[in-house]
């Protein structure tokens, strides 16, 4: 079983930071890109933020210059750093993997339970 385990989350006046932290745990053998999604009320699941394995990084452009995604392979943890944040920020975020669970074996995307996002003006 895989479980990806977001925190972080919160309400934060604009101009704010918040870092959402995503935790994987489970029988995997790896884990190959990473993301974030918001979804706002009456909208549709937007991406936010995605990286590889490898480390490189692509953003929404309503979010470049003012967040930034990192991982620790080590532990198996994805972040995102939100600064200067914005009323339109608000929404759920989902942390998203997509996860090999054994040598040679497919890759499936995983979600996490979403954490709320309230950014106040």
């Amino acid at each position: 079983q895989v479980q990806l385990v977001e925190s972080g989350g919160g309400s934060v006046q604009a101009g704010g930071s918040l870092r959402l932290s995503c935790a994987v745990s489970g029988s995997i053998f790896s884990i190959n890109a990473m993301g974030w999604y918001r979804q706002a009320p009456g909208k549709q699941r937007e991406l936010v933020a995605g990286i590889t394995s490898g480390g490189s990084t692509n953003y929404a452009d309503s979010v470049k210059g003012r967040f930034t995604i990192s991982r620790d392979n080590a532990k198996n943890t994805v972040y995102l750093q939100m600064n200067a944040l914005k009323p339109e920020d608000t929404a759920f975020y989902y942390c998203n993997a997509a996860i090999q669970r054994r040598l040679g074996g497919p890759q499936f995307s995983y979600w996490g339970q979403g954490t709320q996002v309230t950014v106040s003006s």
